[in-house]
């Protein structure tokens, strides 16, 4: 039947992927569709539809459309109350919240939303039993740490109900994004009472959970397996009078070639375009070009003492080898852009000159095939080698299997150096780079709000996202400072911050390779679609068809 849906209807709807919006229905003077329905093509399926276990762009997106938070983010990337009737009211030390909660909000099911709905999602996501990937983002509230340690118990966190519909939060260190944090996917209600009823089957499928956003979760099968789900629109959502859309019908298309099949023969309204296809449609009024605030990279095993990456020159030599330049224009053709260093644009400004932080950092990477070569030279020399043989892991989807391949054939130019390449389902790149069952992997990281920190924290030693496990203590320490030391001091703060990318650039930790963007192909008839660079990537709540 789902297959009928997406492949048997023209429908008349479109969506998708602008940058902040594509207009409004009211100042257009079109007339707005019978069918407030669309269809919408992503390159991979969705691991997970849990608030605590989500990790990844399909997921966000989708948890941020069908659940809501104290705020949301608006066109302009800034948070506006959603489940709070007004921004927080904050202490004068930046370290306590009281946030008043609207009284109109329900779950799907009619139940309203409350404050002890807030403080159970937070101390699900922030228990160890748990397990969450995200939990490390409640180290900034009081006692966060220390509960994902082990050493207190959740209740302990610093989140407490003082009614049905007022929240007191205190935090361990004034924290200059905590707002955009109010309005990220991990930080959401959950209701205990279902999750308990469900048990290990809470947010298995789309019916194994209720939802208080402007959208429910439905036609969703399972995680990292399903690939065909939708969005119906929630009659129980507050706001439900500005939600125009019925519904959203969501398939996964990984060939570029087939998704603009599909587009032509209108049985798809959106689909991701890379390489000769983007490049051959870039003038077409229909494509669009949406940069993100995320950097792909490659991470190198460095866990087990041995592993010849331990080695500065080899890493070195690895990322001299790759030209950024031609990867991005030849081989993705998409409006992505090499990356001079890890942090991609989008992600801090300068507190005096409001400059952005790639602007103001100094660009260290660069191709160098001679460069390469001397330092493999070192390397070989250093771990007494005369060859190396690895296996590089990249996801199945065409814009990563491409680049993977780019990579390899980079890294085998160097004299003895012998290269494997591996493709697996996104969801199986996943778990082998969070297990460690990987020797290099084609990663990457979209920025969780407008913060270096997004990207610097990361790579902290034992950060769960350190998938390669590099470790340094002179970046640690910068790290360290901006989120305590110099917390209260922005100029010294952003002098901290850069000088740990330096030093991550420079002994090339990672090796960052793009600032990734998405081609492409929309109809014109949606109106409305907001995107923002941090964060979830796509809001739907304000789109509407027009023919």
């Amino acid at each position: 039947m789902k297959k009928k849906k997406l492949f048997g209807l023209m429908l008349v709807s479109t969506v998708l992927l602008t940058a902040c919006t594509t207009g409004d229905t009211a100042e257009s003077g079109e007339a707005e569709s019978e069918s407030q329905e669309f269809n919408l093509s992503v390159v991979q399926e969705m691991p997970s539809a849990d608030l605590s276990l989500a990790m990844d762009t399909i997921s966000f997106t989708a948890l941020n459309n069908v659940y809501e938070g104290i705020y949301r983010l608006d066109k302009n990337n800034e948070p506006q109350p959603a489940g709070a009737t007004e921004m927080a009211e904050v202490s004068e030390d930046g370290m306590t919240y009281n946030i008043k909660l609207r009284e109109d909000a329900k779950w799907s099911n009619g139940d309203p939303v409350t404050a002890d709905d807030y403080v159970y999602g937070w101390q699900r996501t922030v228990d160890p039993e748990t397990a969450s990937e995200y939990a490390y983002l409640y180290g900034y509230v009081e006692n966060g740490d220390d509960i994902i340690e082990g050493d207190k118990d959740p209740s302990e966190l610093g989140i407490t109900a003082v009614n049905d519909y007022e929240l007191e939060i205190k935090l361990d260190t004034p924290t200059p994004f905590f707002d955009n944090l109010l309005a990220f996917a991990s930080f959401f209600p959950q209701p205990q009472e279902i999750v308990e009823e469900k048990g290990e089957d809470y947010a298995k499928t789309g019916d194994d959970s209720v939802y208080n956003g402007p959208f429910t979760l439905t036609e969703f099968e399972g995680a990292g397996s399903d690939t065909e789900w939708s969005y119906t629109a929630n009659d129980e959502y507050w706001d439900k009078d500005s939600v125009n859309l019925d519904k959203i019908n969501v398939s996964v298309v990984k060939e570029s070639s087939t998704g603009l099949n599909l587009f032509r023969d209108g049985q798809t309204d959106d689909v991701v375009l890379t390489g000769e296809l983007a490049q051959q449609n870039a003038n077409d009024p229909e494509y669009q070009s949406v940069k993100e605030a995320r950097t792909s990279y490659v991470e190198l095993n460095q866990e087990d003492e041995d592993s010849p990456f331990r080695n500065k020159d080899l890493r070195l030599a690895l990322s001299y080898a790759i030209d950024r330049e031609s990867l991005v224009e030849q081989v993705l053709g998409d409006g992505s852009v090499a990356s001079t260093n890890l942090l991609p644009e989008e992600t801090g400004k300068d507190p005096d000159t409001d400059e952005d932080f790639t602007e103001v950092s100094d660009s260290t990477l660069e191709y160098d095939p001679e460069k390469a070569q001397e330092h493999w030279e070192k390397a070989k020399e250093e771990l007494d080698i005369d060859s190396l043989e690895f296996d590089l892991l990249a996801e199945d989807t065409d814009s990563t299997k491409r680049v993977g391949e780019y990579i390899q054939g980079a890294w085998e130019e160097l004299d003895g150096m012998k290269v494997n390449s591996t493709t697996v389902p996104f969801t199986v790149r996943i778990d082998r780079s969070t297990e460690g069952d990987f020797d290099a992997v084609v990663g990457g990281w979209g920025a969780d709000y407008a913060d270096p920190s997004s990207f610097t924290d990361l790579f902290e030693s034992g950060n769960s996202y350190n998938f390669g496990k590099w470790s340094n203590d002179e970046y640690d320490k910068l790290v360290e400072d901006s989120a305590t030391t110099h917390v209260n001091d922005p100029k010294e703060r952003f002098q901290d911050l850069l000088d740990a990318e330096k030093v991550i650039n420079e002994e090339m930790g990672v090796i960052p390779v793009y600032q990734k963007a998405e081609g492409h192909m929309v109809s014109d008839k949606v109106k409305g679609i907001v995107s923002h660079s941090a964060g979830a990537k796509y809001d739907y709540k304000w789109v509407s068809i027009e023919e």
